[in-house]
């Protein structure tokens, strides 16, 4: 199965920023939407935010105002910019790529924010 490759997790302090990339091969074209789901210990996966392939994006309420998803579409890569972090967001954070015919997932990227 074909994976997209995620970076950008790590530890911050409340208040801080990260930037979530997610690659897709180029194996995988004609991407239609492209976002994120995150899943903390004992709570269901959720939808954070996503972009559709023209460009209209959608986000968590608890999210919106604080996140910004992008896309580089000539790099076929998303970015989650995550500012102004809360220990609520804290969670392993779950991109995917979808096409008329598939979904594609990044292995995971554990956001952790601690002071």
């Amino acid at each position: 199965q074909v994976q997209l490759v995620e970076s950008g997790g790590g530890l911050v302090q409340p208040g801080e920023s990260l930037r979530l990339s997610c690659a897709a091969p180029r194996s995988i074209f004609r991407i239609n939407a492209m976002g994120w789901y995150r899943q903390a210990p004992g709570k269901e996966r959720e939808l954070v935010a996503e972009i559709s392939r023209s460009g209209s994006t959608n986000y968590a309420d608890s999210v919106k105002g604080r996140f910004a998803v992008s896309r580089d579409y000539a790099r076929n890569t998303a970015y989650l910019q995550m500012n102004s972090l809360k220990p609520e967001d804290m969670a392993v954070y779950y991109c995917y790529a979808d096409r008329a015919d598939a979904r594609y997932w990044g292995q995971g990227t554990q956001v952790t924010v601690s002071s």
